[in-house]
């Protein structure tokens, strides 16, 4: 084959740089993808242990991919309809394990048994302008 043949037509390089950078969601999926942690203060179950225990993303439909990093090496997958249910199946049932979601934007939810002085330390967080954050 000589060196005529072997040769492919390529698009110019910024056009192909362009197409790799990520779009603007559609008008159909306006919000794009959200990603969360899931971690826990404790564990009620024993299974799951403490800490980072769930990954995950919102997707622009509502759907909630959790990603379980436990047992390892690989945990386990679970699609929902929505993140409501995700909490109402995993969250809501296990009070004690004193929850906390937080979500890539840095905004958090925190589900359970925390005591007072938790709770105003972290309205103290959310709402003192003197804070950095």
């Amino acid at each position: 084959m000589s060196e005529e043949e072997n040769t492919t037509e390529e698009a110019p390089p910024d056009s192909k740089a362009k197409e790799l950078i990520p779009k603007k969601p559609s008008r159909l999926c306006p919000r794009g993808i959200q990603t969360f942690t899931v971690a826990r203060q404790s564990d009620e179950t024993g299974v799951s242990g403490e800490g980072v225990v769930i990954e995950g993303v919102v997707l622009a439909t509502g759907q909630c991919i959790a990603h379980w990093l436990y047992p390892r090496p690989k945990g386990s997958i679970a699609i929902f309809d929505s993140m409501n249910d995700f909490i109402t199946v995993h969250i809501k049932p296990h009070p004690g394990n004193r929850t906390i979601i937080t979500y890539d934007d840095g905004e958090q939810e925190r589900f359970g048994l925390f005591s007072e002085e938790e709770k105003s330390e972290d309205e103290n967080i959310q709402t003192d302008p003197t804070s950095n954050n």
